[in-house]
């Protein structure tokens, strides 16, 4: 840690992933594991196999009140959120006057309130964004006292209902308040690793004991930041502030399906004009996925170059995708070069190194839609 920086914060989970052997590394601002004793590859084929249970409580929870509530937001995002059913749940991003992308988050229609999950790292400017743009009738509330883990993979569903009768039944993106293990909880069929699973909602004070009641149960195991950066790379998820940030737009970035029909048609947010253009001419650039030739990893900021060696654009992210069994990548090439199957060379450590642009996700999606 440099001199002068604050001490990461401690999330209700930090005394568990102590004793769990957990190494703890400062991120967003708070103490977290980035793995355990059997390591990264270990936990990532658990999520993809089993049930890995990640802490994600640095991420943040607000409450929005009040009969603007839905208007007020519409006006910060692109997404169609007065016609979201109660109990079900959109992805979204707050954009800026250019078109860029200041946040993507999670909204849940809870009836008379909504739900938001933000980024950890961008959760303060995101609430002062919103304290100081959300017009009209309008409360908003974060909710400090609330942790949120992730219990992610395919015999996750199995493993929550033992706590939860009931949850196997929700489907993808459905969030709704539930009882689990005797605690109120809100509980949404999501995630960010590409597989089925849960996030969950919980009174702090209640955290841990939930947790240690989800690890006892044999399919499930703790897994920390290094799974959860891999699984979401290979299911081709972008991570803030690295393939999405206030200079990229969604259009660019491939999320165009996060902008419904009625939103492309009025515009009323942020950057509406110059969004509307680029998914009406299309966008200079577009985020593609990246498969290198060779066994070496393309690292986030690698160069990208065409056949005749000149810059087409770079890596954002990249690293071993444990599932594909090789090196895999994300990051942004001239339109031109997006097409799949399109050979680039990646300058890495001076030397060219071919690589290929690969279809995204690199791991099938297994989100259960009912």
């Amino acid at each position: 840690m440099q001199e002068n920086e604050p001490e990461p914060k401690r999330t209700s989970l930090y005394a568990l992933h102590q004793e769990l052997g957990g190494k703890i590394v400062p991120f967003a601002g708070y103490a977290l594991p980035v793995q355990y004793a059997d390591g990264i590859m270990a936990e990532h084929k658990l999520a993809r196999e089993a049930a890995a249970l990640f802490d994600v409580s640095h991420m943040g929870q607000v409450r929005l009140d009040g009969a603007d509530r839905v208007a007020a937001l519409e006006a910060l995002l692109p997404a169609e959120i007065a016609k979201l059913g109660e109990g079900r749940q959109r992805y979204s991003f707050f954009t800026n006057d250019q078109g860029g992308i200041l946040d993507d988050l999670m909204v849940s229609n809870q009836g008379d309130w909504l739900f938001l999950v933000v980024n950890a790292a961008c959760k303060d400017a995101d609430i002062a964004h919103m304290r100081a743009n959300l017009k009209g009738d309008v409360q908003l509330t974060v909710l400090e006292d609330r942790a949120l883990i992730a219990l992610q993979g395919p015999k996750a569903a199995d493993v929550l209902a033992r706590l939860a009768p009931g949850v196997e039944t929700l489907r993808f993106m459905d969030c709704k308040p539930m009882t689990v293990d005797g605690v109120d909880c809100l509980v949404s069929r999501a995630g960010y690793t590409g597989e089925d699973g849960y996030e969950i909602s919980v009174p702090a004070e209640k955290a841990e004991a939930l947790a240690r009641r989800l690890l006892a149960e044999p399919e499930a195991g703790p897994a920390g930041l290094g799974a959860r950066d891999s699984l979401r790379l290979e299911a081709g998820l972008c991570l803030y502030g690295h393939d999405i940030d206030e200079t990229t737009g969604p259009i660019e970035a491939d999320l165009a399906w996060a902008i419904q029909k009625r939103r492309r048609e009025e515009g009323g947010f942020p950057g509406a004009a110059v969004i509307q253009k680029h998914l009406a001419e299309g966008a200079p650039r577009r985020r593609v996925g990246l498969l290198p030739e060779g066994r070496a990893p393309m690292r986030e900021g690698t160069p990208l170059k065409d056949a005749s060696g000149r810059d087409v654009g770079h890596v954002t992210s990249g690293g071993f995708g444990p599932s594909v069994g090789g090196p895999v990548a994300m990051g942004y090439v001239a339109a031109e070069q997006a097409a799949e199957g399109t050979a680039l060379q990646a300058e890495v450590r001076g030397k060219l190194m071919p690589c290929r642009v690969a279809a995204l996700p690199f791991v099938k999606h297994n989100y259960f839609r009912g």
